[in-house]
């Protein structure tokens, strides 16, 4: 699950997204790690959220080498350019992927797709930047567009539930906010 909130984000469609690449790249598929956000390429894991890692790693399934990382993969270029380009600290975090994950998916399109409902249309949109996606062209392993809505809807459904498990807790505190 995305650590920014839905304001942060822009919306709970956009968490649903977020959550959706991070399964797409099959970083928060890895059980030990940390929701997929210290996971190299390849699925080993990092454990210094200080900045990028910046470890070429050789893929030789797909004959290429990669220094991509964390539950979005961002390659060290990419994440450096963000870094400059939105005066990011630098920092790994957890955070500060989702947000320039978030960045990203505003730059190509995709993020008013996403707002307003249309996550097919997203993920076309956003396919030039993350290669799991259907149509990235890559030569990696692509995912099917109904696999990716299924899982897009599934992400939504479970932030309902978690919306209606606060708001039953919240009436059943008598309106107290617990601390």
């Amino acid at each position: 699950m995305a650590r920014i909130t839905a304001t942060q984000a822009g919306g709970q469609n956009v968490l649903a997204f977020l959550d959706m690449l991070a399964w797409s790249e099959g970083t928060s598929t890895i059980t030990s790690s940390d929701d997929g956000y210290n996971v190299l390429v390849g699925g080993a894991l990092f454990d210094d959220y200080s900045a990028h890692p910046r470890r070429l790693i050789e893929l030789p399934r797909y004959d290429i080498q990669s220094t991509a990382a964390g539950r979005y993969q961002f390659l060290a270029r990419t994440w450096d350019a963000i870094v400059s380009l939105y005066n990011f600290q630098g920092r790994f975090t957890p955070q500060a992927q989702d947000l320039a994950a978030v960045k990203l998916l505003d730059e190509c399109g995709a993020l008013t797709h996403i707002q307003a409902g249309r996550a097919a249309e997203a993920i076309n949109a956003a396919a030039p930047i993350w290669a799991s996606l259907p149509g990235a062209g890559y030569g990696q392993r692509e995912h099917d567009l109904a696999a990716l809505l299924r899982i897009y809807r599934q992400e939504l459904a479970g932030q309902a539930r978690d919306q209606d498990d606060l708001l039953a807790m919240y009436i059943a505190s008598g309106g107290e906010v617990a601390t």
